[in-house]
């Protein structure tokens, strides 16, 4: 299977997934060392898998929720775009809030996640622009 080929399965899968808030198809995904942190720290809070999967979960029960609002692939990276809401920030403004990750993938494996406020940010770390 090329490069090019498996990124385009790991993106269904994932699309796939994070519509379904399927989030043992996202633990399939994820390399045992992936990294997941928010585009401003130099340390990302999450180092590994079981971190990632704990980070998505404590969300999910705190009553966070996402939809995916756009999706975009690129050679080695996966950029979607998201609605969130039952967060905070957005909760106190009574709405939702648009967010971005970029997740990078080698080998068929996301091996890291990162999040963004804005898309022109998500963009350039994915690579969509130069």
């Amino acid at each position: 299977m090329s490069d090019a080929d498996s990124i385009e399965l790991t993106a269904q899968r994932l699309k796939s997934a994070l519509e379904d808030a399927d989030l043992e198809g996202v633990a399939d995904l994820l390399d045992p060392f992936v990294t997941w942190g928010p585009a401003d720290v130099a340390s990302p809070p999450c180092q590994n898998k079981q971190q990632v999967l704990a980070w998505y979960q404590k969300a999910a029960s705190a009553g966070a929720s996402a939809t995916v609002s756009e999706f975009v692939v690129s050679k080695n990276h996966i950029m979607v775009g998201l609605v969130v809401s039952g967060v905070k920030g957005p909760r106190n403004r009574g709405g939702a809030a648009p967010r971005w990750q970029v997740y990078t993938v080698r080998d068929g494996l996301i091996v890291d996640i990162v999040g963004f406020d804005t898309r022109s940010e998500a963009a350039q770390r994915a690579r969509l622009v130069d």
